[in-house]
């Protein structure tokens, strides 16, 4: 009996919702989209493929501004450069909120900088850029952090003596020792069991979160949370994840000196006392945990990723290889380790590695925002507390603004006189005032890492360059590279 008057409440209120809905779009104000049912949502318009597809294909029927329900949960996504620069950046302060990736709500929990709103984001904010850029970034001392970590990451590609590798392993711990350096002050060995128990926890919990499993999480986690499923393993990961920065933190309170602090936790926590007596002071453990887990995490995967899926990419397209090498010898030459002044030189190199992370296309949707107030769009209200998704992947993609969009092709950044140009599409950090806190410091390491083992050796496979597969996996809220087998053999006895 219980049941079925639930039943009938649930299919009420989806009758009324979508009475609701048909007014205002009636008069105007929501963008188009797909009729949503009780409950469902729009699920049977979306695409077994996963989120993106179904996206695409709304997008076809409805264009670049439209409604969707995430099952009962109403989302407006931007496609393509203008929709979502024009809310991003021109729109910036209305659509600077952040909205709630589902499978990793219960572990965020809106703490920290990556999932915070309001004055704590705002505050958490500056302090991180602030800080970080006190430890490394934005200074040549983050260069060199990178370029002694490239010396470390050499010494156990040679050790490799030119065997097949999956390479995986070795760009997640050398990313990771940078995030590390910064945050704890730490630089840990590549074999270290408890720093690899951490790297495979961080990936497992990418891999997971990659997949269709999470995006079906994504539309209804109030009622698929009761049971079985990735979202318990990826809550189970990052708790363990928690408990070794928890770990960190204690080692730091014991060491600390006021005077000299070493890194962004020592610089955290002298904040934290310096505001002990504000109740409403967002310098609290909490935050801290949350914050640090946020930087890790987003500064080992992404890069090491987007590492990964170049060095596959140039087993894919060996001439292109060729060139980066003869650009790479005409620079820098083999008597020295490249710096970031050396970028402005090598503009095919530069272009080569904007050209991965446009193909990479890794955060594919997106990280979801929300609008802090009634916002006016494109001749459309969207109410204060939507949730907004800014799709990527269709800026990245964007055939007014790359010739060949499904193409890998470095010529995309370059202009005719064979010099680096700025592309407005070129978004893969996202733009506005959400746009990743670590840019600086993923674009300084992407450059000297790829230069640095170029400029050491070559690259090679048994499978022929043309079978080379370059499908990612995953394609909802996140996107990997294929696993693969890479040689590392050494040039003019790097």
């Amino acid at each position: 009996m219980e049941v079925s008057v639930l039943l009938l409440l649930a299919l009420l209120m989806g009758l009324l919702l979508l009475l609701a809905r048909g007014c205002t779009k009636a008069q105007g104000h929501l963008p188009p989209g797909p009729r949503p049912l009780p409950f469902l949502g729009n699920l049977l318009q979306m695409d077994r493929r996963g989120l993106l597809k179904s996206f695409l294909r709304l997008q076809e029927k409805y264009g670049d501004v439209f409604m969707v329900y995430l099952g009962p949960r109403p989302a407006v996504i931007l496609y393509g450069t203008e929709a979502i620069r024009e809310a991003l950046v021109d729109q910036a302060e209305a659509f600077s909120g952040r909205g709630k990736i589902a499978i990793l709500e219960p572990v965020f929990q809106g703490y920290g900088v990556a999932f915070s709103n309001g004055e704590r984001w705002k505050t958490l904010r500056r302090f991180s850029l602030a800080t970080m850029k006190d430890f490394g970034m934005g200074k040549r001392s983050v260069e060199e952090r990178i370029q002694e970590e490239a010396q470390c990451l050499l010494e156990e590609l040679r050790n490799t003596k030119g065997s097949l590798q999956d390479p995986t392993s070795f760009f997640h711990a050398t990313t990771a020792n940078i995030i590390s350096s910064i945050v704890f002050g730490k630089h840990f060995s590549y074999r270290d069991p408890e720093f690899l128990r951490l790297l495979e926890l961080i990936y497992q919990s990418n891999t997971l979160i990659s997949s269709f499993s999470s995006q079906v999480f994504e539309l209804f986690p109030d009622f698929l949370k009761h049971f079985p499923g990735t979202h318990r393993q990826i809550y189970k990961n990052m708790q363990e994840v928690n408990a070794f920065i928890v770990r960190s933190v204690e080692e730091h309170r014991k060491t600390l000196d006021p005077s000299n602090p070493r890194d962004f936790v020592d610089t955290y926590l002298l904040r934290m006392d310096k505001e002990k007596s504000d109740p409403n002071s967002e310098f609290h453990q909490q935050n801290l945990i949350i914050n640090v887990l946020s930087l890790f995490f987003a500064g080992t995967e992404t890069t090491s990723a987007t590492l990964l899926y170049g060095f596959l990419l140039m087993l894919k397209y060996p001439h292109i290889t060729e060139r980066v090498h003869k650009e790479i010898d005409q620079v820098i030459g083999s008597n020295r380790p490249p710096a970031l002044d050396d970028r402005a030189k090598m503009p095919y190199t530069d272009a080569v590695i904007h050209e991965i992370q446009r193909f990479s296309d890794l955060a594919p949707i997106g990280v979801p925002h929300v609008v802090t107030k009634d916002t006016h769009f494109r001749g459309y209200i969207i109410p204060k507390g939507t949730e907004v998704y800014p799709i990527l992947s269709s800026a990245l993609h964007d055939p007014r603004y790359f010739e060949k969009p499904d193409a890998f092709n470095p010529d995309h950044f370059l202009d005719a006189n064979g010099t680096l140009k700025k592309n407005e599409a070129f978004i893969p950090f996202s733009t506005g005032k959400r746009i990743c806190l670590g840019e600086g410091i993923a674009r300084a390491e992407l450059f000297l890492f790829f230069t640095t083992v170029l400029q050491n050796f070559s690259v090679a496979s048994p499978v022929a360059p043309e079978d080379v597969d370059v499908t990612p996996r995953g394609g909802g809220l996140g996107r990997l590279p294929p696993v693969y087998q890479i040689s590392f053999l050494p040039r003019r006895g790097g």
